[in-house]
């Protein structure tokens, strides 16, 4: 079996779409989730329930845009179902549909991870309509990121290039991703490591948990994410 992280996106074979859609949804819900089979779209892990994985089931989740009310639907569906796994867009590769104020700042914000040697993928808002071509996004929409670091040093450099961003509009958002899967939001891991709180919340696969120390993102390899 392969691990899972957050975030992760996850395509499902025909016959795992097919037993979705045969499940008692509600019509709105049913009708988009029938549009995500018909165009093959992905689903995305969430956090997962203490026994889903030992039974041999994964929790997904599929943040449905504007046409279907912004739902949030939740499934759960046999390991057997997947036929993938993948990633969200880098920002490298989406600055078109930020707003033109943005772009500059992200095009500049790339060159300062670039120099820091972190890879940023954008996930919420921007990452699925970059995914879907839908309207997720709305006028307040944060850039939701993902970079991945390697240890403590390798998080507060990329920090300092997440802070330096320039565009007040979108805000900037999202999390700094170690070894293990485990995730920081950037902006709580700024204010732990300028000592304004005294400890930081962890977001791993299974549950959350309160740090005081950097012990945890250190003792692990660097993460292995496609590029």
């Amino acid at each position: 079996m392969v691990p899972l992280r957050r975030h992760q996106l996850a395509r499902l074979s025909p016959s795992g779409w097919a037993a979705v859609l045969g499940r008692p949804w509600d019509t709105q819900s049913h009708d988009c989730l029938a549009h995500w089979a018909s165009q093959q779209l992905p689903l995305v892990v969430t956090r997962q329930p203490a026994d889903a994985l030992a039974d041999g089931w994964i929790a997904l989740g599929l943040p449905a845009p504007a046409r279907w009310d912004r739902r949030r639907l939740a499934l759960q569906v046999p390991y057997a179902a997947l036929d993938g796994l993948g990633e969200f867009p880098r920002l490298a590769d989406m600055q078109e549909l930020l707003p033109p104020p943005a772009r500059d700042a992200a095009s500049a914000l790339l060159g300062r991870l670039d120099a820091c040697h972190a890879t940023a993928r954008v996930f919420g808002s921007y990452g699925w309509q970059a995914i879907s071509g839908l309207d997720h996004v709305r006028t307040d929409s944060d850039i939701d990121l993902s970079v991945t670091v390697d240890g403590a040093a390798h998080a507060d450099a990329v920090v300092r290039a997440l802070g330096s961003f320039e565009a007040e509009r979108p805000r900037l958002d999202g999390e700094l991703l170690f070894a293990d899967g485990a995730a920081v939001a950037w902006r709580e891991w700024s204010d732990w490591r300028a000592g304004r709180t005294r400890a930081v919340m962890v977001k791993q696969l299974g549950g959350v948990s309160l740090q005081r120390d950097a012990a945890w993102c250190e003792h692990a390899g660097r993460l292995k994410v496609a590029a």
